[in-house]
């Protein structure tokens, strides 16, 4: 038992470490280098997000139709953004949502409404937080250490709340959606995270100051626990305890990303923000 937990422990760090590893690396080598794995990992987030949701009979979107929007939606933001493209380009993005919309009329499926609904909710819940990261890195020309900066934060906060829930936790967040989760825990990683944004404001190349770092920290906290309490009721909501299982010891790709769902929104406003006061 002891070894299989050991086993399981080894299996968890490898896979997260490369995992770090490939966000970090893509994100600060080149643009098409975080424009190729992001894309990527839109695509297999709603991949995940279909399947899960996918009920025949009750909910028949097609998984393929949602991971293609979600492609047309992040390749036309990564070009608007990266190369300032019109804003026209979102006009076949646009064109494909109308053609899912009237699809329906010819399916013949029981319930097109369910249809219409969890195919908008795929690309408003997943293809849309990944492709506003397109406008956090391309803020002011190509920023990878803003994008950097949220999902180190991201990490820290989830490994403050993490060793604080396990050692001091006992009040409930939201027992009924995370039963693991405790004000204690959320208390430690705010912590953790204002020492990251902190850190950061000595660290990264930018005009910010260090109370908006502060800021910044704190709102990516708020947000990231919220997504990841939101991820958890679907998976409650469904029975289930993982999205996927693409990542060894740590599910799918919802499963790792779901923090960054909604603080990535909050943060992407936060910084067009003070960076338009510079």
């Amino acid at each position: 038992m002891a070894s299989d937990k050991f086993k399981n422990l080894m299996q968890r760090t490898f896979s997260g470490l490369i995992f770090i590893g490939i966000i970090i690396g893509s994100i600060l080598w080149h643009p098409y280098a975080f424009g190729v794995t992001f894309l990527t990992a839109t695509l297999l987030g709603l991949y995940e997000f279909y399947k899960l949701i996918h009920k025949p009979g009750i909910i028949d979107t097609d998984i393929r139709v949602g991971v293609l929007g979600g492609l047309i939606l992040f390749v036309s933001s990564f070009f608007h953004a990266y190369h300032e493209a019109s804003s026209l380009i979102f006009i076949v993005y646009g064109l494909f949502v109308l053609g899912v919309f009237l699809a329906e009329l010819f399916r013949k499926k029981e319930n097109p409404i369910n249809n219409w609904a969890y195919f908008f909710l795929g690309q408003v819940y997943v293809a849309l937080p990944f492709s506003l990261l397109n406008y956090i890195i391309f803020i002011a020309g190509f920023q990878p250490w803003l994008l950097l900066a949220l999902f180190i934060t991201l990490w820290v906060n989830d490994t403050g709340a993490y060793l604080t829930g396990m050692t001091l936790g006992k009040h409930k967040m939201f027992e009924r959606v995370s039963p693991k989760k405790t004000w204690e825990g959320f208390a430690g990683g705010a912590v953790f995270a204002l020492i990251s944004g902190y850190v950061l404001s000595l660290i990264v190349p930018e005009d910010i100051s260090r109370w908006q770092w502060l800021v910044f920290s704190e709102l990516v906290v708020v947000f990231g626990t919220l997504g990841d309490l939101c991820e958890s009721l679907i998976k409650r909501t469904l029975n289930i305890k993982d999205a996927g299982n693409i990542i060894p010891g740590h599910g799918g790709i919802l499963d790792r990303f779901d923090s960054m769902i909604l603080a990535a929104p909050v943060a992407l406003i936060f910084l067009k923000l003070v960076l338009s006061t510079i």
